[in-house]
């Protein structure tokens, strides 16, 4: 005779949840990784143009490293009123809105022939793009609950891996033979393969996307339901802030100190991986362009990997201290083996497992202290600390390396930022945010093996 119990009804739910939660990832995340993945072919895009750019409107290590910062300024001004707005009209039109918006400014870069419209249109793309990568981390949140996020938020991101895997050897392969085709330099050609399929998707968006749980006519009412019950208890243990109250929130301020060296790590790799493989013997274009792909693959493993066993665990935390530490080692092998592109590329391997790994496993934090209108505006404005770290990062490494003629004591700088990163990882975060955040699934089997 078998004996029902609270936590057998439990554990029966949870296993439901589990097909509800497949059914989601199905609808959504395919979708949700091209469009990230075209935010950050972009980032691909400005750094195998620099040399090609640099040359037909004469900018200077340190002029390019302030126009792509640019980009950053203007997606850090606008970061926190874009989720507000999203917030208000809805994630579907909002987040169709900026993908098509940021694809006609990307795509405008053909145009460019000086400095300063180098400058304007950087910017321009920045604010077109601002709240995008924030509002997804606010959509995912009213979608999943917290025992899924940490998957959920990895599988979002291999966007950035797939990026440098797929998008560094497009690029690489478009600047060898798009070159002149059409009377444009194959720079050019990089802008519009970057901007013209984002357009695109913006309308898709429209037609796939939901605002939420209620709109979502292809769940069943039973579905709509079991989800909505676990998003509402944990919202309501997490309890609701105003979107100006959690900007002040110390927890938010502190979490987005700790993203902004995280991002001081990662715009380092995205910006000058090409350009220190290229420095070391890399060859043409295109097998730079391969060799890009390598810190990105590694980094790809590592997110799945990380992403499991941190849910499994619930010691997030840690976790990301780890990546962090594995990211600086990165750095500083990459400072002295930055003239054997053999040794170059193991070292920007570690790098890439480290801090691409790092930043999914990050955004599973704010979470834990967030929901509601909180959560939209308290996860821009750490977001928009962490993106201040790509205006830091371009004109750092850019203005050494013209002061010294090498990018190497810029990279010992940002492996010393990692390891003070990790140090407040494993020090300074309260209680609440070191809590473990166990799967339900495993603890309601653990109950139902102590009842029996």
């Amino acid at each position: 005779m078998t004996i029902t119990t609270a936590a057998t009804v439990d554990l029966d739910s949870r296993l439901t949840e589990q097909l509800v939660v497949k059914k989601i990832a199905w609808r959504l995340m395919p979708l949700i990784i091209v469009c990230y993945f075209f935010a950050f072919f972009d980032r691909v895009n400005i750094s195998f143009a620099k040399t090609a750019l640099q040359a037909d409107i004469g900018l200077s290590n340190t002029a390019y490293g302030f126009g792509a910062s640019l980009f950053v300024v203007g997606y850090v001004l606008l970061e926190v009123p874009s989720n507000m707005m999203l917030y208000r009209f809805g994630a579907r039109r909002w987040i169709a809105r900026i993908m098509i918006s940021w694809g006609f400014a990307t795509a405008a870069m053909v145009f460019v022939h000086s400095e300063w419209q180098f400058y304007a249109l950087r910017f321009v793309i920045g604010a077109m793009e601002a709240g995008f990568a924030p509002g997804i981390l606010y959509y995912l949140t009213l979608w999943f609950p917290k025992s899924h996020r940490g998957r959920m938020t990895s599988v979002f991101f291999l966007a950035t891996a797939f990026s440098g895997i797929i998008g560094a050897p497009i690029s690489g392969l478009i600047l060898n033979y798009f070159n002149g085709l059409l009377g444009l330099a194959g720079w050019q050609w990089l802008f519009l393969a970057g901007g013209v399929p984002c357009v695109a998707l913006g309308v898709v968006v429209l037609s796939r996307f939901d605002d939420g749980l209620a709109q979502a006519a292809w769940l069943s009412e039973e579905e709509r339901r079991l989800i909505t019950v676990q998003l509402e208890r944990q919202n309501s243990e997490i309890g609701e802030h105003s979107a100006w109250r959690s900007l002040l929130m110390p927890n938010v301020l502190l979490l987005g100190f700790i993203y902004f060296l995280i991002q001081i790590a990662s715009y380092g790799l995205n910006f000058w991986a090409p350009d220190l493989i290229k420095a070391a013997g890399g060859g043409s274009a295109a097998t730079v362009g391969f060799l890009t792909a390598i810190p990105y693959i590694c980094g790809a493993i590592c997110m799945i990997v990380v992403g499991r066993l941190s849910d499994a665990s619930g010691e997030r935390p840690k976790f990301i201290a780890g990546l962090v530490l594995a990211a600086a080692f990165g750095f500083f092998a990459s400072g002295l083996f930055d003239r054997n592109v053999v040794t170059l590329i193991g070292a920007l391997a570690i790098l890439g497992g480290g801090v691409v790994a790092a930043i999914p496993t990050f955004w599973t934090l704010p979470p834990k202290i967030l929901s509601g209108a909180g959560a939209a505006s308290g996860i821009a404005l750490i977001n928009t600390m962490g993106q201040v770290g790509g205006i830091v990062s371009p004109i750092m490494v850019g203005s050494i390396k013209d002061m010294v003629g090498s990018a190497t004591p810029a990279l010992y700088v940002i492996g010393c930022l990692c390891i003070a990163c990790a140090t407040l990882l494993l020090t300074a975060l309260p209680r609440e945010l070191k809590a473990k955040d166990m799967s339900q699934i495993n603890a309601d089997a653990s109950a139902l093996r102590t009842s029996g």
